[in-house]
C-alpha cells in the first residue's frame, strides 16, 4: 500500500509513476514479454521522475508567462516572431534529449505502444500544452515517414525526431479555417501547381504550435471538386532554404482560456512553398493532389492526435485526483482530516475509479492486438474505440477537476493552487480534435461504413469470459452482459430508424458504447488481478463503476447496501489489497 498522501505536501517535485500502481499494472498486463515489460520500466519509469520532479514545476510557470507574438523587428520589419519563456522552451527540451518523439529510431527495437501512451499520459499529468506541441510533432513525423517526396524525407524525418534541442525541428497540423470549422470540406485554401512543387494561398484559423517548423496542411488543389473528397494533404515548412519565411504569416495569438504554453495562431499563406503528401517522387506523380484520399491521409494524423487528447484527459483526471487526494489527507476541519468524512472519501473514490475506466479503454486502443482475434479486429477495435475514449476522457476529466477543486474549496480556484490549470486546460481537450458531437457521428459511421461494433462486441464478450469465474465479479457481470445484449440490439433498431432521429441519439449511444466497454475490460482487469495475485482491489473498482453507471437500481441505489467507500477507502486511493472474502458480488 502507498503512502499516506499526509506525507506529501503537493504532487510537484514527486515520483508520478512510483505512485501510480495502476499504470504499472496495465504495463504488467499488456507486456507479458519479459523484454518488452524491462523495456516499458526503463523507458515509462524515467518519465515519472522527469514530469513529477522537474517539468511540473516549470510547468507551472510557464502558465503564468504564455508566449507572446513580436510582430515587428526594431527597423519596422514584420517577422512576426513567437518569444516563449524559458520554462516552456526547457521543458521541450528536456523531451527532445529523451526522445519523445522517434523513440523507436533511436532505441533499435520495436516500441509497444502502450509504452507511448504511458509517457503521453505521464507527461500529461504537468502539461498537456507541451504534450500538444510534441505529440502533433510526432504526427508530422509519422505523416512524412510514410508520405512525403523521396527528395525531402530523411531530410525532414531526421530534424523531427532528433535528440538535439538545438536542432530539432516541431511539427503542426493546419486543418480548420473560419468558415469551415468542423465541416473541413468547406475549406478554401488554394494549392497552385509550381513544377513539381505546389504553392498554397488561404487562411488557416486554429494553428496549435503555431511557431513550429514543419506543417501538415489540408488544401484544395486548382481543378478539384468542392466538399472533403476534393482536399489534398501538403507538406509545408516554416521558411525556406535560406532562413526567409515561406510565404507563411501569423496574424495573432489565440486569447486562450487554459493550455496557455502551446502557441496558437491565425495563419496566412501566401504562396507558401509545399510538397503533396502522397507521392514518393513528386517529380513521377502527382495524382494524389487529386485521388480524393487527400483526407484520408490527414486523419491518419487526426485520429493519432484524437488517440492523444484521450490521453491528456487521463492526465490531467489522474493529477487532478492525487492533488485532491492529498490536500483532503492534510486538511483539517472541526477537528480531523477532510479524508475521513464520508462524502470526501466517496469523492476521491470515485475520482479513482473512473480514472482507472478511462485507462481500461484508452490502453486498450494502444495494445488492441493483445486481446483481439486478428489484425482486422485489433484495428476494428481501435476505429470505434479511439473516438470512444476520446469523448469519454476528456469530458470526464473536467468533471475530475471540478470535484477536486471543490475538495480544495475556495483555495482550488486560486491560481497559487494546483487544480484551476487543471480545470482551465481540461475544457479545451473536449473540443481539440473533435467535440462530442463529432465524435458520436463518427462512432456511427465506423458502426454503419465498418461494421466496427461487431469487433467490440467480440472483444467485449471476450473480457467477460474471462471475469466468469469469478464469483465476487458475478452481480457486475450480469449487469454488464445484459447491457451489451440490450445496446446491440438498440444499434439494429436506430438502423432502421429515421435519420434525424438516429442522429439525435447517436451521442447518447456512444455514451453507452463507452460505458459498456469501460465496465467490460476493468472485469477483465479484476479477474486478472485475483488470478494473478488474489487481490480483489480491481473488482471493488470494477463494482463500483458498474453500479454507477449500468445498473439500474431503484431510487438511485438509495437503499441498496454499498459500503465499499467506507470500509475499503484505504486500498481503494492507496492501491493496497483487498481480500475478496470482504466484498460482496
Amino acid at each position: 500500500m502507498l503512502a499516506d498522501y499526509a506525507e506529501y505536501e503537493q504532487a510537484i517535485g514527486l515520483d508520478w509513476y512510483s505512485l501510480d500502481p495502476n499504470l504499472s499494472f496495465l504495463l504488467d498486463r499488456y507486456l507479458p514479454d519479459d523484454e518488452d515489460r524491462k523495456f516499458a520500466e526503463e523507458h515509462v519509469a524515467e518519465y515519472g521522475e522527469l514530469a513529477g520532479r522537474i517539468l511540473g514545476a516549470r510547468a507551472e510557470i510557464t502558465d503564468a508567462h504564455g508566449p507572446v507574438l513580436n510582430r515587428y523587428d526594431r527597423w519596422g520589419y514584420d517577422v512576426g516572431e513567437v518569444q516563449h519563456h524559458p520554462t516552456w522552451t526547457a521543458n521541450k527540451a528536456d523531451l527532445v534529449r529523451t526522445g519523445f518523439v522517434g523513440l523507436e529510431a533511436h532505441a533499435g527495437r520495436s516500441v509497444p505502444a502502450v509504452v507511448t501512451a504511458a509517457r503521453s499520459y505521464l507527461l500529461s499529468q504537468c502539461e498537456t500544452a507541451a504534450y500538444c506541441a510534441l505529440g502533433m510533432t510526432g504526427g508530422a513525423a509519422d505523416i512524412v515517414e510514410r508520405h512525403a517526396p523521396s527528395e525531402i524525407r530523411d531530410l525532414y524525418l531526421d530534424r523531427l525526431q532528433s535528440l538535439d534541442p538545438e536542432t530539432a525541428w516541431e511539427g503542426g497540423m493546419f486543418l480548420t479555417e473560419r468558415q469551415g470549422g468542423s465541416d473541413v470540406g468547406a475549406n478554401t485554401t488554394r494549392a497552385v501547381p509550381d513544377g513539381n512543387e505546389w504553392l498554397l494561398f488561404g487562411d488557416k484559423h486554429f494553428c496549435s504550435n503555431v511557431d513550429a517548423d514543419v506543417f501538415i496542411v489540408l488544401a484544395r488543389p486548382e481543378g478539384a471538386p468542392e466538399g472533403t473528397r476534393g482536399l489534398a494533404t501538403f507538406i509545408v515548412p516554416s521558411r525556406q532554404e535560406d532562413g526567409a519565411p515561406n510565404g507563411f504569416r501569423i496574424k495573432r495569438l489565440k486569447p486562450k482560456l487554459g493550455t496557455v504554453g502551446v502557441p496558437t495562431g491565425e495563419v496566412t499563406l501566401d504562396g507558401a512553398r509545399a510538397w503533396l503528401a502522397g507521392g514518393r517522387s513528386q517529380t513521377s506523380d502527382q495524382s494524389a493532389a487529386r485521388d480524393g484520399r487527400g483526407i484520408n491521409r490527414m486523419m491518419e494524423m487526426v485520429n493519432s492526435s484524437r488517440f492523444g487528447v484521450a490521453l491528456m484527459g487521463l492526465g490531467i483526471h489522474r493529477r487532478s485526483f492525487l492533488e485532491a487526494a492529498i490536500y483532503a489527507a492534510q486538511r483539517t476541519q472541526w477537528g480531523q482530516r477532510i479524508d475521513r468524512y464520508p462524502l470526501v472519501r466517496e469523492t476521491l473514490v470515485d475520482l479513482l475509479v473512473d480514472l482507472e475506466a478511462g485507462m481500461a479503454i484508452t490502453f486498450e486502443c494502444a495494445g488492441a492486438m493483445r486481446g483481439a482475434a486478428d489484425q482486422d479486429e485489433a484495428r476494428l477495435v481501435r476505429r470505434i474505440l479511439i473516438p470512444l475514449a476520446k469523448m469519454r476522457t476528456t469530458r470526464v476529466a473536467l468533471w475530475a477537476a471540478s470535484n477536486a477543486l471543490e475538495i480544495f474549496g475556495g483555495n482550488g480556484y486560486m491560481h497559487d493552487w494546483p487544480i484551476a490549470r487543471q480545470l482551465r486546460d481540461a475544457q479545451c481537450h473536449t473540443i481539440w480534435e473533435g467535440t462530442e458531437n463529432i465524435l458520436a457521428i463518427d462512432v456511427r459511421r465506423s458502426i454503419r461504413g465498418e461494421r466496427a461494433h461487431l469487433a467490440l462486441g467480440n472483444r467485449i464478450d471476450r473480457a467477460l469470459e474471462a471475469a466468469s469465474p469469478h464469483a465476487v465479479l458475478a452481480g457486475a457481470l450480469d449487469v454488464v452482459a445484459r447491457t451489451r445484449r440490450e445496446a446491440w440490439k438498440a444499434i439494429d433498431v436506430l438502423a432502421a430508424a429515421p435519420e434525424d432521429e438516429a442522429l439525435l441519439k447517436s451521442r447518447r449511444l456512444a455514451e453507452l458504447l463507452a460505458d459498456t466497454a469501460e465496465a467490460a475490460l476493468l472485469l477483465e482487469e479484476a479477474a486478472w488481478s485475483l488470478e494473478r495475485d488474489t487481490d480483489a482491489r480491481k473488482a471493488a473498482v470494477a463494482t463500483r463503476f458498474v453500479r454507477r453507471k449500468l445498473a439500474d437500481e431503484l431510487l438511485r441505489g438509495l437503499l441498496v447496501e454499498d459500503r465499499t467507500v467506507l470500509d475499503h477507502f484505504e486500498p481503494l486511493v492507496r492501491y493496497g489489497v483487498i481480500d475478496p472474502d470482504t466484498l460482496v458480488a
